[in-house]
């Protein structure tokens, strides 16, 4: 179940799936440490109502349930109604932008036909730092309040109903010893009221709520995340001299300021265009540790099909997102980005896979030794990548100092590192894992990648004064941009292919499997120009192969591919990401309004294909457009973003040069 909203403030960040249960809760990295792991299917946060002897959690079939998200805020809602029990619940959800706060405001409205007395249950299951060995549980009378803690992480639950704190509760274990879950102790309307348990700890508590007929109530539920025990009751009671309310309201408000901080004219845009541009950058924002790191998705429903998930920090994703955050005037979380891929940089000047936030490394498939040979487990396009996106931010911003600061403490070291990894023979760079993460090679899209980089890394050289590292760096571009043409643009085909290799004996092997980054990377890197023959031909051959012809007509990554296709799918399925992709190109290409008119469909396109809390998944279903691997995927609402901005500017300049609106 992927998650239908997220939210967070970079330090805290809360997943909610689409019966309003927590399956999510990162802290104090985004994407670092889970304590929920909502990956198990009983390991969660539940909501329960008890009526006329009668008990029911969110998760029964009965509940219609509308889980959503305001498009300018990063304030969710839930609207959940039983028929049967004549019950009407109403939820506010927000993560407070300053205090690692969760906060959840239910208004129960007694739908039946006379007064009843209603009680709330609101159960927890924590794996606290991802472990249920020594997680402890216990009623805390000081502050009326249930506490988990483990280690350095403490937190609190707390809940008031008229009022008053909640009366009952419960703590137990799940998990173990043959215990399904202390929540099956409010199915009979009483809790138990044990007061501490240590392992695999889980809790519930209740309150309770007599309801007139159409009356409606309020409970005020709040978590606290804190690094002890001590700064866990400070916190609580920050809540509670502040209110839920008003810390809801507090955080409702500074979203609307992000949002719109500068003031972008999206009027050339349906609304619910509009809508999924301000979500998205909310996505990306939520996703964006307040140290720099930016993980690729929250969701941990993957932990069902394979070994991992995706919170984990791609160069190649995050410099990706943070061109979305710099064209859209974000600068800050951009910058600290940078600073965390050069605490990342590896003394050769490469970048590895993947890392946490908290900038160790992450796992990786990638071996170090491959074909009976030494080689690098890195992704060449991760470390190029960066380089180009700090040369686009340098642009935005003019930030010199900073770009001082950075250039020999890792600019100089990456360009020094993609300057010496190159094959002598054919002037591509040396073979590495593709973008895709599965073919070992000198892909079109690396190679592309990198020869831009160089030419950044040759502007910033040529800015600082450098003379020398900028001669070495745009020749070795210009080499690499000739022998992207020489090598890696089959005429036959007609297509750019997909990598090339060394075989065992030393001849070239050619992998012509039809791949649009292919197409996408000579031209976003400037290989060729948009009106050039090859890229004609291979815009052309992307199209005929690689886009779906059913009830999702968008592109696939490549031909075959298998990642995640359905058997009865008969096709791969469309990504938005490469979708979007052959949107930017279409912008890039057109010399009047008109040509935006094929753009501009592919963002309806992406439009049709986000939930309606506007979330965007990796891919989907071909024919049923179910939402496929993970979402939200990060890159797919930066991608968007960009598309938008790019549309944006692309239309002006139209009309700037005397095009007719």
């Amino acid at each position: 179940m992927a998650r239908a909203v997220t939210i967070g403030n970079g330090n805290l960040l809360v997943g909610i799936d689409e019966r309003g249960q927590v399956r999510d809760l990162y802290y104090p990295y985004v994407g670092h440490e889970n304590h929920v792991s909502g990956a198990s299917g009983n390991n969660l946060h539940r909501i329960g109502v008890y009526v006329d002897s009668t008990f029911s959690w969110l998760s029964d079939s009965a509940w219609e349930i509308q889980v959503g998200a305001d498009a300018e805020t990063s304030i969710g809602s839930m609207m959940a109604e039983h028929h049967g029990l004549g019950i009407r619940l109403k939820t506010r959800d927000a993560v407070h932008n300053e205090a690692n706060v969760f906060l959840r405001s239910i208004e129960v409205t007694n739908t039946g036909k006379q007064a009843r007395d209603v009680k709330i249950f609101f159960a927890q299951q924590f794996h606290i730092s991802e472990s249920r060995r020594g997680d402890t549980g216990y009623y805390d009378p000081r502050v009326k309040a249930i506490i988990h803690y483990k280690g350095q992480v403490a937190l609190l639950v707390n809940a008031y109903c008229n009022g008053k704190p909640f009366p009952e509760y419960n703590i137990g274990i799940f998990g173990i010893e043959g215990k399904e879950g202390t929540f099956r102790d409010a199915e009979d309307g009483l809790l138990s009221g044990n007061p501490i348990e240590h392992g695999s700890v889980d809790s519930v508590l209740a309150c309770p709520l007599p309801l007139a007929v159409g009356e409606s109530q309020t409970v005020e539920y709040w978590m606290v995340c804190a690094g002890s025990i001590p700064e866990a009751h400070t916190l609580d009671e920050y809540v509670l001299e502040e209110t839920p309310e008003r810390l809801i309201a507090s955080t409702e408000a500074y979203w609307q300021a992000w949002t719109k901080k500068e003031n972008i004219d999206l009027s050339l845009f349906a609304d619910d265009l509009q809508r999924l541009f301000y979500r998205s950058l909310i996505v990306v924002r939520v996703h964006t540790d307040n140290r720099g790191g930016i993980i690729a998705s929250s969701d941990t429903d993957m932990l069902h099909h394979g070994r991992d998930t995706y919170s984990y920090v791609w160069p190649r994703d995050g410099a990706l997102i943070v061109r979305a955050l710099a064209r859209a005037g974000y600068g800050d979380p951009t910058k600290r980005f940078f600073e965390f891929m050069a605490q990342c940089q590896e003394p050769g000047g490469y970048l590895m896979h993947k890392y946490r936030t908290d900038g160790s490394l992450g796992s990786s498939w990638h071996p170090w030794f491959f074909q009976g040979e030494p080689r690098l487990p890195i992704q060449e396009d991760e470390t190029a990548l960066v380089i180009i996106s700090l040369w686009e931010y340098y642009e935005r911003y003019r930030a010199l100092e900073f770009i001082e600061s950075m250039y020999n403490s890792f600019i100089e070291p990456a360009a020094q590192f993609m300057l010496e990894y190159i094959e002598p023979t054919t002037g591509l760079p040396q073979a590495s894992f593709d973008l895709w993460e599965e073919k070992y090679g000198t892909s079109t899209y690396t190679a592309a990648a990198v020869s831009e980089a160089l030419l950044s890394a040759s502007r910033f050289a040529i800015l600082l004064g450098k003379e020398s590292d900028a001669r070495s760096y745009q020749a070795a571009a210009e080499r690499m941009q000739t022998a992207i043409l020489e090598h890696l643009y089959d005429p036959e085909l007609g297509m750019f292919v997909k990598h090339v290799r060394h075989g065992p004996d030393g001849r070239l092997e050619y992998d012509r499997t039809v791949d649009v980054s292919s197409l996408h990377g000579v031209v976003d890197f400037n290989i060729c120009a948009v009106d050039d023959d090859r890229v004609l031909r291979s815009l052309q051959t992307v199209t005929e192969r690689l886009q779906v012809h059913a009830n999702s007509r968008g592109f696939v990554r490549y031909e075959n591919d298998t990642y995640y296709t359905l058997q009865d799918a008969g096709s791969p399925n469309p990504w938005v990401i490469t979708t979007l992709w052959i949107a930017q190109y279409y912008i890039k290409a057109a010399q009047t309004i008109e040509d935006l008119a094929a753009a501009y469909e592919l963002l309806e396109w992406t439009c049709s294909h986000a939930t309606g809390a506007g979330v965007l998944a990796e891919q989907m279903h071909p024919h049923t457009r179910e939402h496929l691997s993970t979402a939200p995927l990060v890159w797919s609402h930066a991608e968007y973003v960009v598309t938008i901005l790019m549309y944006q500017e692309k239309y002006q300049e139209l009309v700037a040069a005397g095009e007719d609106v």
